[in-house]
């Protein structure tokens, strides 16, 4: 349960990555958003889950 928030994150990133890569293949645009942005932003939201988990998992260890 301490863990919540990064996975949360991690998924909301997976999530906009799938859309990211759905756009690409087909080649929609959502207004400003396409699928290179789509899949940028996804990445680094993944990434940033990621790095919360770590520090949670660090944080834990610690007490």
């Amino acid at each position: 349960m301490k863990f919540k928030l990064g996975i949360v994150i991690f998924l909301i990133g997976f999530l906009i990555t799938v859309v990211g890569a759905w756009l690409k293949i087909t080649h929609i645009t959502l207004g400003p958003i396409n699928g290179n942005i789509g899949l940028t932003i996804g990445t680094i939201v993944q990434v940033v889950g990621i790095i919360v988990l770590i520090v949670q998992i660090m944080i834990s260890r610690k007490s």
